[in-house]
């Protein structure tokens, strides 16, 4: 049973910065990707950044030079360190999880495993 748990949300101003997490149980793929997603209203939810089992790390365009994905393997936890946040960051953020495949899914429906979010909101 996969349980994935995120931590760190909340209010911003911009130009501010967050950490998040997401702690991981009973998860035991050796190889695999974790994501994170976030969605804002409206809008359909998007990656933000992903890394795999490797080690190896990738970011939409609008986050890269601001946002950092790194895991912790002996914490079973992900994170992302938001730095210099924008209005447009503001949304629900997810972590998931995909084992077992060599190449990352890009959409949300490559990912089985889900958090249930963690609010993020900056204010201009």
């Amino acid at each position: 049973q996969v349980q994935l748990v995120e931590f760190g949300g909340g209010s911003v101003q911009a130009g501010g910065t967050l950490s998040l997490s997401c702690v991981a149980s009973g998860y035991t793929y050796s190889r695999y990707c974790m994501a994170w997603f976030r969605q804002s209203p409206g809008k359909e939810r998007e990656r933000v950044a992903v890394i795999t089992s490797d080690g190896v790390s990738s970011y939409t365009d609008s986050v890269k030079g601001r946002f950092t994905i790194s895991k912790d393997n002996a914490k079973n936890t992900l994170y992302l360190q938001m730095n210099n946040l924008k209005p447009e960051d503001t949304g629900v953020y997810f972590c998931a999880s995909r084992g077992g495949i060599p190449t990352c899914p890009a959409l949300r429906t490559g990912y089985d495993y889900w958090g249930h979010g963690t609010q993020v909101n900056v204010s201009s």
